[in-house]
């Protein structure tokens, strides 16, 4: 039998660099393979080793709240101060109509604070026997409150100073450059002219820090109450004419370029803040995981292997993914290019140099393919100037429990549409499940006294959670809306009054005529809850915003009428 041969491969000399050549035996025969594929055809031409760009800016100077035909005026906005989504969702946090009880005990606990630690003004007793301590709720007051809310009330009141009253006092004063007259008032009266400038001092400092402890909203607001969602509008001023971007349908609480349309007409009064850019730099191939490998040694990773994927002659979509990526992957290239943030860009001239020395004017893709190329990456809808938005938009950010949630939906059985206050914000600024303070109600009540004899009783109609609140059908014009209605609320006697919302998303101080669409079969869901951030000059803000989202389907609110119903043991 044969012995067996094995090669070992060895070397004495320490110096790698014989081994990294790859020498070939035969190059001439290598070349002459080459050229019968056809690699020296240059079909891929030279990679791009140099760029240069000019790109022409103007930068966002008008904002317009709510739809763009509507009736809201224009006003200035400056992108470098406040993000597009804060300035659209922030909401007022506490007014007359809704006081926030805890924000007010909060907010005079933190003045008591600054003044006892600057040992300065009047004492605590001295500022509780004044008309700014946090006074108790009155009796009709109280009747709103839950438990919770009312017990926390009670045991504040007459315990702290009431800061929302105090800072309304203040700014009314500090608008009409009148602040030294707050010492007219009960217990800064007594202050001597020695620390009244002291103590001016701290006030101002306070009212600066409860201004900014939230991102409060201005009239008039981009809510849309029949719609359930925001609709704003910017423009700009480029050097051709002004551009207005309008975003009809803001409902998710996340802005973007795709937000926004090119709309035509009456522009908002843009001012001119334009700009030439002139970029020089380097092209970098765009990568992804799993593309081939450029080098012939290298190992490619195997975590993505396209080679595996499997698709069927008629699967197009799969085909063209895998033939790109296998293919076509290393002819795409990155010319990074920054631009100021709230700004509307068009370059004017793209110049890409290649390997060979060659430059090439790079056009748009609407001058090679046409005007209806399909080809629309970053291209917003209706433009004609062949723009790029980079719009003032936020990144990640934080986001409360909601403090209201509001559910849309329909009931067929009853026929009837409706919105379920799930939570509210109650009095002293908590989420309230509704749901378990009207259990907390119906426990309280007595039971229903027994029917003598009568073996069933006739009720024209069933009663409803007082937080199910109808929707009803009614024509407006030619549309069909969805008008908040009003149910009766029964005690012991009869009718006590009317179930009232007891949220602010269903305007319960102004009538509400919903669009039918806003409440679709599957139904929809809103919300209201605390949102934080950090801008780009790294100031930090918090505001209240509303989001709009898909609900779970229909429900039943177990509504009847004509209902005959047998009583055990005195209940029905």
């Amino acid at each position: 039998m044969p012995s067996r041969i094995r090669l070992d491969l060895s070397t004495q000399n320490p110096d790698l660099q014989d081994g990294l050549q790859a020498r070939i035996h035969d190059p001439l025969w290598m070349l002459g393979r080459q050229w019968q594929f056809g690699e020296f055809n240059g079909a891929d031409a030279g990679s791009p080793a140099a760029a240069q760009v000019i790109v022409d800016t103007a930068a966002v100077t008008r904002y317009q709240p709510g739809p763009r035909s509507g009736p809201h005026p224009a006003r200035p906005y400056a992108a470098a101060g406040l993000a597009l989504e804060t300035l659209v969702e922030a909401e007022l946090v506490t007014d007359d109509a809704r006081p926030n009880w805890r924000l007010a005990a909060e907010s005079g606990r933190h003045l008591l604070r600054l003044l006892e630690t600057a040992r300065l003004g009047p004492t605590r007793a001295q500022w509780l026997a004044s008309t700014y301590v946090l006074a108790a709720p009155t009796a009709e007051q109280a009747k709103q409150f839950d438990a919770a809310s009312l017990s926390f009330i009670r045991v504040l009141s007459g315990r702290t100073v009431d800061g929302l009253r105090f800072a309304a006092r203040m700014r009314g004063l500090q608008a009409g450059n009148r602040l030294n007259e707050v010492f007219r008032d009960v217990p800064l009266d007594q202050v001597t002219e020695v620390d009244r400038p002291k103590i001016l001092a701290t006030l101002t400092a306070w009212l600066t820090w409860l201004d900014g402890l939230f991102q409060q909203g201005t009239a008039p607001s981009a809510w849309i109450p029949e719609r359930m969602e925001y609709a704003l509008s910017v423009s700009a001023k480029t050097t051709s004419s002004e551009v207005v971007l309008t975003a009809p349908e803001y409902l998710d609480g996340r802005l973007d370029w795709f937000s926004f349309t090119t709309r035509s007409g009456t522009g908002l009064g843009a001012t001119e803040s334009h700009t030439s850019l002139t970029e020089s730099f380097l092209p970098a191939p765009v990568s992804f995981r799993g593309m081939p490998s450029a080098r012939l040694w290298e190992f490619e990773d195997g975590a993505v292997n396209f080679a595996s994927v499997q698709a069927a002659p008629q699967d197009l979509a799969r085909l063209l993914l895998v033939k790109f990526a296998l293919e076509y992957s290393n002819d795409w290239f990155l010319l990074p290019l920054e631009l100021p943030v709230g700004t509307v860009s068009r370059v004017r001239a793209l110049v890409v140099t290649n390997t060979f020395g060659e430059r090439f004017l790079i056009s748009h893709t609407t001058d090679v393919d046409g005007p209806t190329t399909p080809w629309r990456m970053f291209s917003l809808t209706n433009d004609t100037q062949k723009l790029f938005f980079l719009p003032p938009v936020l990144g990640p950010m934080l986001e409360s429990r909601p403090v209201e949630d509001l559910s849309l939906l329909k009931d067929e059985m009853a026929n009837v549409a409706w919105a379920v206050e799930r939570v509210v914000e109650s009095a002293a600024g908590r989420p309230l499940e509704r749901h378990e303070a009207y259990q907390e109600t119906l426990a309280e009540q007595p039971p229903a006294p027994a029917a003598d004899g009568a073996p069933l009783t006739y009720r024209l109609g069933t009663t409803v959670p007082d937080y199910w609140i109808p929707l009803l059908p009614v024509k407006d014009g030619t549309t069909l809306r969805l008008k908040r209605g009003v149910l009766p609320a029964f005690g012991e006697g009869g009718i006590q009054g009317l179930q009232l919302p007891k949220g602010r998303l269903l305007e319960p101080n102004r009538e509400l005529l919903l669009y039918e669409e806003e409440v679709p079969r599957e139904g929809a869901r809103v919300t209201r809850s605390y949102q934080y951030a950090r801008w780009i000059d790294g100031t930090t803000h918090l505001w209240i915003g509303r989001r709009k989202s898909p609900g779970r389907g229909e429900g039943s609110s177990g509504l009847q009428f004509d209902v005959a119903e047998k009583r055990e043991e005195g209940n029905s």
